[in-house]
């Protein structure tokens, strides 16, 4: 599992979306605004602020942040799992919170899904909606979490269940370590888990 993870954020690092238009940088839209300030030091942090891939854009779109999602199906029991062992940690809530857009996105929803000018729909030969299946890299197993850069600028899917220790681990490294180019390797050697796993 070790391996697999290191090898998959190694290798996606670098992987540039097929579903992501060139981002420009716009100082006027990445500004923040004092409402956008406000709300933010308003969030519940009793729970993961979960939104709609539409509400993701309009918000990107006004603020980009890192973005975090949690690829899931409807008969998935480690999925299960993972919403009650460890998206409900109250320090992961925070941090997620602080640092990122949250989507809760069912790979197999039949609805269509509009993001950046492209529709995404559920492929029978995929048995899963388009958007998952590209934002994956095709690699349909659940849950996967995928991260994105704060402009979209990279995909990093990281499939199957996360402790609360691994989870930490991958949601420090992206926020903490990936901006100033540490890699995985170093990050790990040096990194100490300090979210107490649920009771």
């Amino acid at each position: 599992m070790k391996y697999l993870l290191i090898a998959a954020l190694s290798l996606s690092c670098i992987t540039q979306p097929l579903w992501a238009q060139k981002k420009t940088k716009s100082t006027a839209k990445s500004s923040k605004t004092t409402s956008a300030v406000v709300k933010d030091a308003a969030v519940d942090t009793n729970e993961i602020q979960w939104i709609s891939m539409e509400e993701l854009e309009a918000k990107m779109k006004a603020r980009p942040k890192m973005v975090l999602i949690d690829f899931y199906t409807s008969w998935c029991g480690w999925c299960k799992v993972m919403d009650s062992k460890t998206y409900t940690n109250k320090e992961l809530i925070k941090y997620v919170n602080q640092h990122f857009y949250a989507v809760k996105f069912d790979a197999e929803t039949k609805d269509v899904i509009k993001f950046y000018g492209k529709e995404y729909t559920f492929e029978q030969e995929l048995r899963a909606n388009r958007l998952a299946a590209e934002m994956m890299g095709g690699r349909m197993s659940y849950p996967t979490t995928v991260i994105l850069g704060e402009n979209l600028s990279f995909v990093n899917p990281i499939p199957g269940y996360q402790r609360i220790d691994q989870m930490e681990s991958i949601l420090k490294f992206f926020v903490e370590a990936y901006p100033k180019k540490t890699t995985w390797q170093d990050f790990q050697r040096d990194f100490k888990p300090s979210w107490a796993p649920n009771s």
